[in-house]
């Protein structure tokens, strides 16, 4: 365990048992995630901006096009709050009171900085392909210096961060359990189909092999492993 130290930002409020701090239960999420959402202030009005993103080691990146409002006002410094949400399942309840979702989830706070250095720009540039799908870096086109300029990079420590899960099954009220309802979770995942190549091809290329047996891999096992292991703790809590 190697838990960040929480402040009074990611501190949980409501159900803080489903917190968690581990910087690599945080990491795994991102890792899994493909949109994050990243909410700000411009002259006092609120905005909520969906985007890509990648993770390399203790940095978010955030990349997008120099003409960006967002991007724009990030770079001066303003704070920020990077959020990411995973769903796993729908949870129906026997009560509609009771209906949830599994998920989990990572709220991130800071500054974000410019990333200015040419090398490091390249160097985020690679993580956020590979975060889409590894081997394709290699392949791909790199960036040229016109569109390196057309492209904002900014760099989000992950300092101030905590994570938030729900698993398994409903949570009724104790006298609900005896209703003629069916509960239980359906569970929810994200599945890659057949690959459709680019009407335009010029040659006849089959989809690479990282394109046809596409996975998060590595990702999809350390998920398991960490809802595993949280089933096992809320069960062994409620014998507790």
């Amino acid at each position: 365990m190697n838990p960040l130290k929480q402040t009074q930002r990611t501190t949980l409020k409501r159900l803080p048992e489903r917190g968690n701090f581990d910087r690599e239960i945080i990491n795994a999420i991102l890792d899994e995630g493909f949109v994050c959402h990243v909410g700000f202030c411009i002259d006092g009005r609120p905005f909520v901006i969906p985007t890509g993103y990648a993770r390399d080691g203790e940095q978010l990146y955030i990349h997008g096009s120099q003409a960006s409002r967002m991007l724009r006002a990030l770079e001066q410094g303003i704070e920020v709050c990077v959020t990411v949400t995973l769903i796993d399942g729908l949870v129906l309840a026997r009560s509609a009171f009771h209906h949830s979702m599994n998920y989990r989830s990572v709220v991130v706070f800071g500054h974000a900085t410019v990333v200015d250095e040419p090398e490091k720009k390249i160097s985020a540039l690679r993580a956020l392909t590979e975060h889409m799908i590894r081997g394709r870096w290699a392949e791909a086109r790199e960036p040229n210096e016109r569109e390196l300029r057309l492209t904002t990079v900014l760099a989000l420590p992950l300092t101030e961060a905590s994570a938030k899960i729900r698993t398994g099954p409903p949570l009724d009220d104790e006298e609900d359990y005896d209703l003629n309802v069916w509960a239980g979770v359906i569970p929810l995942g994200l599945v890659a189909e057949t690959p459709q190549g680019d009407p335009r091809l010029k040659f006849k290329l089959q989809a690479p092999d990282y394109a046809q047996g596409y996975k998060r891999s590595g990702v999809e096992q350390r998920a398991e492993n960490l809802t595993t292991q949280r089933v096992t703790d809320e069960v062994s809590q409620s014998i507790i």
